[in-house]
């Protein structure tokens, strides 16, 4: 009996160890990182907002970005700024400021204050917007604040940037 027992012992311990599987398959990463570019103008017929809708929906996770170009430095490199952007009469009370807010479908910018049309032309007229959406995994590591580090992190080049038309 102490043979049978010794013998399905030995034979369990073969039949129960697990083999090593090296699996050198390519690696496929599902995160979608895009970068669109639309020009607007902010102005009373359109209540001082655009709404831009995606191709598809995006992830509930993902996260969306607006830059707007607020100038070039003396090098003649652009300066992205974050939305929200805020502005203020020199007694430090709200002028006027950008905000967005999106869904799944599409992100919304819009205008703040209580004169917008006193607003310069040119923070209203023909307004250079980068819609970034960034992949959930990435949006708390990322530095927001640049669309340059953004883009490095993301792995994305001006050539990747989709001009849309609107």
């Amino acid at each position: 009996m102490k043979k049978i027992i010794t013998l399905l012992a030995i034979a369990g311990l073969f039949s129960l160890q697990s083999c090593t599987v090296t699996d050198n398959g390519p690696v496929v990463d599902n995160t979608i990182s895009q970068v669109f570019e639309v020009t607007t103008s902010f102005n009373s017929s359109n209540n001082y907002s655009k709404l831009i809708t995606f191709n598809y929906p995006i992830y509930s996770s993902d996260v969306v970005l607006v830059y707007r170009l607020s100038g070039t430095t003396p090098q003649g490199s652009d300066v992205w700024k974050l939305l929200p952007e805020t502005h203020y009469f020199s007694d430090g009370t709200l002028d006027f400021g950008y905000d967005q807010d999106y869904t799944t479908r599409d992100v919304n910018v819009f205008m703040i204050g209580n004169d917008l049309q006193s607003v310069s032309t040119d923070f209203r007229l023909n307004q250079v917007l980068r819609v970034v959406i960034v992949p959930g995994g990435y949006a708390t590591s990322i530095n927001k604040n640049s669309f340059e580090a953004v883009m490095s992190t993301l792995k994305l080049n001006e050539t990747q940037i989709q001009k849309i038309q609107m």
